[in-house]
C-alpha cells in the first residue's frame, strides 16, 4: 500500500516589495503576539534586527574568552619552557624575563581570539547548513536580489495555518507561501 505523506509545515512566508513593508509587517506581527519570526533581506537592514527584537550576540564574550585563554596560554607556555622544562641562563638575564614574553603573548592572544571568533560564528549561526526549508519556496531565490521575506514558523504558539495566512495577507504581502519541512 503506497500512502503518500503530506509534508510537514515549517511555516508561512510572506513576500514584500520594499524594506518599509517588511519592517511594518514585523512590528505588526510582534504586536499580534507572534514570536517565532525570521526575516530575509538582500542586504543588511538595521531596523529589521530592532523590529525582530533579536537578543544581543554572544560573539563579544566568545572573542574575549578566546583572547584571555590565548593570553594565559601564551604566557604560561613561555614561563613553563624557560623556568621548568628547559631552564637555561643565556646572557645573564633572569629566568622569568616577562618583557621578553610580551610579543609572543600578544600574538597568542590575537590568534586564539580570532580562532574563537571564527569557530563561534560557525557555531552560533548553525553552520554549515546546506539545507533549510525556506529553499522549498520557489520565489525565495529573489531574496538575494530585490525581495524581502517574513517567515512565521509553525513552532510559534499562535500559529494557525489559515489565520496566520490571512493575517499575512492583510499586511499587504505580495504573496504568502507555505514552507514545507
Amino acid at each position: 500500500m503506497n500512502v503518500e505523506r503530506r509534508p510537514a509545515v515549517y511555516g508561512l512566508m510572506a513576500e514584500f516589495a520594499d524594506p518599509d513593508g517588511l519592517i511594518r509587517a514585523i512590528r505588526e506581527s510582534r504586536q499580534a503576539g507572534y514570536r517565532r519570526l525570521e526575516a530575509y533581506t538582500p542586504y543588511p537592514i538595521e531596523q529589521v534586527s530592532e523590529a525582530l527584537a533579536l537578543p544581543r550576540s554572544k560573539m563579544p564574550l566568545l572573542v574575549l574568552a578566546g583572547g584571555l585563554i590565548g593570553l594565559a596560554g601564551g604566557y604560561y607556555l613561555q614561563y613553563w619552557v624557560n623556568l621548568i622544562a628547559y631552564p637555561m641562563n643565556v646572557g645573564g638575564r633572569p629566568m622569568h624575563s616577562w618583557p621578553a614574553f610580551i610579543v609572543p603573548t600578544f600574538e597568542m592572544t590575537i590568534l586564539c581570539a580570532a580562532l574563537f571568533a571564527v569557530l563561534g560564528m560557525f557555531a552560533l549561526n548553525g553552520l554549515p547548513q546546506p539545507y533549510h526549508p525556506v529553499f522549498n519556496v520557489p520565489r525565495f531565490a529573489a531574496a538575494s536580489r530585490d525581495r524581502f521575506f517574513l517567515l512565521i514558523e509553525a513552532a510559534d504558539p499562535r500559529f494557525d495555518r489559515s489565520a496566520t495566512a490571512e493575517f499575512l495577507r492583510r499586511l499587504d504581502a505580495r504573496e504568502v507561501a507555505q514552507v514545507d519541512d
